[in-house]
């Protein structure tokens, strides 16, 4: 499969502006994705049972902690169920939500700009709301990093 960045969603008008939700967080308290306006955020759909997934949060955990105070934020996006991601945020010591979204996740990520409805997709997303970034496939710690100097200018 190939992997590509795709600048805009999957529609003869992409959409820029991030789409609205609310999903469970491990603890079963209803996360808005809202919550994080004002912040740039990562956007990492996922799941315990792809390779590539498990093989990228590690780095995501240490981008968190490294810019947690300015103003970046990771969420998860987990198309599995909370028993599996449970499990693994624990293991993996994830120190950023990941909110459960089982199978209907993968029509959420369609949304964001996910034609193919593969995992690992990635969006970012700008402190107004606005998507900069959509990639399938695993999203390099210089990727991430180069966007969120980028935003800061």
């Amino acid at each position: 499969m190939s992997q590509a960045n795709f600048p805009f969603a999957a529609s003869d008008h992409p959409i820029k502006t991030r789409p609205n939700f609310s999903l469970p967080d491990l603890e079963r308290k209803v996360r808005h994705i809202n919550e994080w306006d004002g912040k740039v955020i990562i956007l990492n759909f996922w799941a315990t049972w792809c390779p590539p997934c498990r093989k990228e949060i590690p780095e995501f955990v240490k981008l968190q902690d490294e810019y947690r105070n300015q103003g970046v934020q990771f969420i998860g996006v987990a198309i599995d169920n909370e028993q599996s991601v449970s499990q693994f945020a624990f293991e993996m010591d994830m120190n950023y939500p990941s909110l459960i979204a089982e199978i209907k996740g993968i029509g959420l990520a369609q949304q964001y700009g996910n034609r193919a409805g593969a995992l690992p997709y990635s969006v970012i997303i700008d402190r107004h709301g606005q998507i900069v970034f959509r990639k399938t496939g695993p999203l390099s710690r210089q990727r991430i990093i180069n966007t969120i100097t980028s935003l800061k200018e």
